[in-house]
């Protein structure tokens, strides 16, 4: 989506609302097609005192695997975003700047990439997800599976001296 700005590059205190939906359900990450749900853009352009300022909030329900217990979840995104506009970038390291051209931000590009951007490599179905028991698959959030805990194998003299007091006392 385009943005023409034109309106309010010469004219301090005037804004400029948006709102459009994207469809980002054909972008991969992480081998899974996590963004079913269309993306809802809402924000503004401010001329401050003769600059503008873009501000939006890009936000959407994720189709999330729990990376712990691998259960199915949903898993509501929102990401914020704010940078200046410019016609021209006398700072080229600058990240807070983007350029125009014919006054015009490509909006949707912008907010795919911020969104894209944004996204959790790791996601968990809650913060203290139990995962699965390392032996038998079991989901530890359902309860304990039974297994018993390994010995630590830099202990194992140890318990095998252990094992051989308990034997002598019998």
């Amino acid at each position: 989506m385009l943005l023409n700005v034109k309106k309010i590059i010469n004219a301090p205190g005037a804004r400029q609302d948006f709102s459009f939906e994207m469809d980002l359900s054909d972008v991969e990450f992480g081998g899974l097609y996590p963004i079913q749900k269309p993306v809802v853009v809402t924000g503004d352009v401010k001329n401050i005192a003769g600059m503008l300022l873009l501000e939006f909030q890009a936000g959407t329900v994720l189709s999330s695997v729990c990376d712990r217990c691998m259960k199915a979840f949903d898993n509501p995104k929102t990401v914020t975003y704010q940078c200046m506009l410019a016609d021209e970038v006398q700072d080229e390291e600058n990240d807070d700047i983007v350029l125009l051209e014919d006054d015009q931000v490509d909006l949707g590009d912008l907010a795919k990439t911020v969104f894209i951007l944004e996204m959790d490599t790791k996601t968990l179905c809650s913060e203290d997800c139990k995962g699965l028991c390392p032996k038998c698959g079991a989901d530890l959030n359902q309860g304990s599976c039974g297994c018993k805990p390994d010995a630590d194998p830099r202990l194992a003299v140890l318990a095998k001296l252990l094992n051989k007091d308990n034997e002598s006392k019998e």
